[in-house]
């Protein structure tokens, strides 16, 4: 059997374009409906968006946490896909299989960890303000 490159099988054109925006989207739907970790993670987002309104943030504060929150989530995205790949390959418990999910989770406490810590450094200075005076 001839091998076929992916290059030729990737179809094109402005249809195409639209079925891969109805994918996405069908990604995102799975990813709120059935993940825990991506609803905690709107949560978040939604406070640091009324924190950034109430301390009124500059541009680049807005958009530092813009680039970090849509980080965070893309990661938790990524994760959701190597689990599901994993889950797709094997039901067994394997050691290589734990890594990979584990490691993919990592990931995600890296970039929320990360974010925690940014969100603090923008954060904490306008909250003691407010407290102190």
């Amino acid at each position: 059997m001839p091998t076929v490159s992916r290059d030729k099988l990737k179809k094109k054109g402005l249809k195409r374009l639209f079925k891969s925006f109805t994918y996405a989207f069908e990604g995102l739907k799975y990813a709120f409906k059935y993940e825990q970790n991506i609803l905690v993670h709107s949560l978040a987002t939604i406070l640091v968006i009324i924190a950034g309104i109430f301390f009124k943030i500059s541009l680049m504060e807005w958009l530092i946490i813009t680039l970090i929150i849509g980080l965070v989530i893309a990661t938790e995205l990524i994760n959701t896909s190597i689990e599901a790949t994993i889950d797709l390959i094997t039901q067994e418990t394997h050691p290589l299989a734990k890594i990979a999910k584990d490691t993919a989770a990592a990931a995600v406490l890296i970039f929320g960890l990360a974010a925690i810590i940014i969100a603090l450094i923008i954060f904490l200075p306008k909250i003691l303000i407010l407290i102190g005076g």
